[in-house]
């Protein structure tokens, strides 16, 4: 097959995207099928209306890959598509509105309470931070609504702290989710969702955690998801029982069933003491570099990443044919 390889984008994100596309790029070529990448831009269209492309794969992270923008585009166009559908991908992708929908599912997700860079410039919301400060109670996590790769999020260990991380977030995003801060083990785990149409049987496959800890830094930052070295993943995680194994997974293909995704995506969690998994956030279209995690549990399950992208290719062609029909 033809296939459009779309990433780096004008995102935040665009150097870590440019890596994705490159090694999927490499696997659909050891694969056999013709690649051809596209740096997403202001002539995506016209790119894409006359490659001649079978599929796209979306390796574009935040936004315009991951916000349902190329996802209309490329329906629009008539391309398959790899991931999710356009509507649950920009609802994974906005933080806030995925933990409400996460709450109404009794997926459990800390604490938390969304504030506007409008509340506070028209509303005077800052006058407020008191009633945030005790519903959610200190230490909380401030991070945007929409954006990955832990762009923006600060710590906030006393209430003198809060502005300036309201502030350094909303350079980010407009939006801002003030969190409880779960203390506990870092977890990711990758999920494969074929899409339910009236053609396809929808399934879903777990793929085995992994357990994040860095190295160098109190938390898993840009420098820690990204540069060598910085953090050593576990998969499976050592000394957890498979009872608790088998919770993480639970939750985390919960969390992708309340969104709807499909395709590839990966669930954050953080699993505290009680053996509680809370699920952080869902990324539509995960990282797929050599330092991500998707082709670690790939290993672990027994499969290979170039199975993966197989099977991801399989999946959005018969999406698109179901859609089509």
């Amino acid at each position: 097959m033809k296939v459009a390889v779309l990433c780096g984008g004008r995102s935040h994100e665009r150097a870590v995207s440019l890596r994705s596309g490159a090694r999927v790029e490499e696997a659909l070529g050891q694969l056999g099928h013709e690649a051809v990448l596209i740096d997403t831009g202001p002539d995506a269209s016209r790119l894409l209306k006359e490659g001649g492309f079978d599929v796209a794969f979306i390796a574009l992270h935040g936004r315009g890959g991951e916000d349902g923008t190329v996802q209309s585009l490329l329906e629009l166009i008539g391309i398959p598509y790899t991931g999710s559908r356009g509507g649950p991908s920009e609802a994974a992708f906005d933080k806030a509105r995925a933990k409400r929908i996460f709450s109404a599912a009794d997926v459990p997700t800390p604490k938390f309470l969304t504030l506007t860079q409008t509340a506070l410039e028209e509303f005077g919301a800052a006058d407020a931070l008191d009633e945030a400060r005790d519903a959610i109670g200190f230490p909380l996590v401030v991070k945007p609504s929409r954006g990955g790769s832990a762009m923006g999020v600060r710590f906030v260990n006393d209430e003198r702290s809060l502005p300036r991380a309201l502030i350094s977030a909303m350079s980010y995003d407009r939006e801002v989710v003030v969190e409880r801060h779960v203390t506990g083990r870092e977890l990711a785990v990758a999920v494969l969702g074929s899409g339910a149409t009236e053609s396809v049987a929808g399934t879903v496959r777990v793929l085995p955690a992994v357990e994040i800890v860095p190295r160098n830094a109190d938390w898993f930052d840009y420098e820690s998801r990204y540069e060598h070295g910085e953090t050593e993943f576990t998969c499976p995680p050592q000394e957890m029982s498979a009872e608790l194994l088998e919770r993480v997974s639970d939750v985390a293909r919960r969390a992708l069933e309340a969104l709807d995704c499909s395709g590839l995506a990966r669930v954050d969690l953080l699993l505290d003491d009680a053996g509680t998994p809370w699920v952080l956030e869902v990324a539509p279209v995960p990282g797929l570099t050599s330092t991500s995690i998707v082709p670690l549990a790939c290993e672990a399950a027994g499969t290979t990443f170039e199975a993966v992208i197989e099977e991801l290719l399989a999946d959005a062609v018969a999406q698109g044919a179901g859609t089509s029909a």
